[in-house]
């Protein structure tokens, strides 16, 4: 009989479930989705091939259900981040901060090119879950716009080229050099949003 993990079969389930995701990061970090096979996900994860299939009927459903794991993540640490954030321009500074700061936790969140590994019903699946995260930043800009920190503008014209910019930027892994880069990113998503006078760093 299979080794249980955790204190209960619901926290085994989860626990098991945690594992798998994390080989399939690790697995596609090093050879790509397309390269990794269930089987290797499954020894890299330490558990039982038919354990995997007890979870997921095949790798693209694992796929998901990570890209799901992390989107969910990402998005909560986005709503701790603001708690507590009245100001909209501080809301915008703190969205921009942690969104390039969680790139460097979450492999996915929210959302690699899906189109060269999912179906196009699979892509819509994955996409309902990533306007969480989309939704987070709608409500901070209508927020802005509604209370005079932003001028008028069309939300979906600007909430797109705002997550364009977020998820093409990378930023040094340390020091000055790091936070150099956040500031100045910060200034220019303030600045293209139309916030007043910014400070830069």
């Amino acid at each position: 009989m299979p080794k249980i993990i955790g204190a209960s079969l619901r926290e085994h389930r989860e626990q098991t479930r945690l594992r798998l995701f994390a080989a399939l990061s690790e697995l596609i970090g090093e050879r790509g989705f397309d390269a990794v096979t269930l089987s290797e996900v499954a020894t890299r994860a330490g558990v039982g091939r038919t354990a995997v299939y007890n979870h997921f009927p095949d790798k693209e459903a694992m796929l998901v259900g990570l890209i799901m794991h992390e989107t969910t993540g990402w998005a909560e640490a986005l709503n701790q981040a603001l708690a507590g954030i009245d100001d909209p321009v501080e809301q915008l500074r703190t969205y921009v901060r942690e969104q390039l700061t969680l790139k460097a936790e979450f492999h996915f969140a929210p959302g690699p090119d899906l189109r060269r590994v999912l179906s196009a019903p699979t892509q819509a699946r994955v996409r309902e879950h990533v306007v969480l995260v989309e939704q987070i930043l709608r409500r901070i800009l209508a927020r802005g716009i509604a209370t005079g920190a932003f001028p008028e503008q069309e939300l979906d014209v600007t909430l797109p080229l705002v997550i364009a910019c977020l998820s093409g930027r990378g930023v040094p892994a340390g020091g000055p050099a790091r936070e150099h880069a956040i500031a100045q990113t910060e200034a220019f998503v303030l600045r293209a949003v139309g916030a007043p006078e910014l400070v830069l760093v």
